[in-house]
């Protein structure tokens, strides 16, 4: 097998894995109301605090448009609050309620323990390697997409 077919190959492996994970995570999350959207906002509120819908937005690569749609239904779940910003009162902060707090622990858990179900049979040295291939993967895009905006 040449190599840029193994890399076709790892490429299309990660592809496919990344669409089956969000898959099965959407499905789980389901089972709480939420879609992995929503559970995504609720991971990028917890791991930033409070984020302006702009900074949210550009958190999760959506557009602001699809991300007031989201908005929308997790306020009507009770699990976020828009508040006006201190500084900028056009802006709307986005907070987690109470609710918002539980249902991101939950699914936090759950997240965690799919994680270590996934991985269970793969070794530390193994995922150690996998980590620091996909890392410079990452730096490789990374800078190749520099060059191009710098072009």
């Amino acid at each position: 097998m040449s190599r840029a077919t193994e890399k076709e190959q790892l490429f299309d492996e990660m592809a496919a894995f990344n669409r089956k994970l969000r898959s099965f995570f959407d499905a789980r999350v389901a089972e709480q109301g939420l879609t992995l959207a929503r559970a995504r906002a609720l991971f990028a509120l917890s791991r930033r605090g409070p984020l302006t819908q702009k900074e949210l937005a550009e958190e999760l690569e959506i557009e602001t448009p699809t991300l007031v749609r989201v908005l929308d239904a997790m306020e009507k779940q009770n699990l976020i609050e828009r508040r006006s910003d201190e500084i900028d009162r056009r802006a709307k902060r986005i907070h987690m309620t109470p609710d918002g707090v539980t249902t991101f622990e939950d699914v936090h858990m759950q997240a965690k323990s799919m994680r270590a179900d996934i991985a269970a049979d793969v070794s530390t040295d193994d995922i150690s390697a996998a980590l620091d291939v996909v890392r410079r993967l990452s730096a490789n895009l990374q800078n190749l997409a520099g060059e191009k905006v710098q072009s």
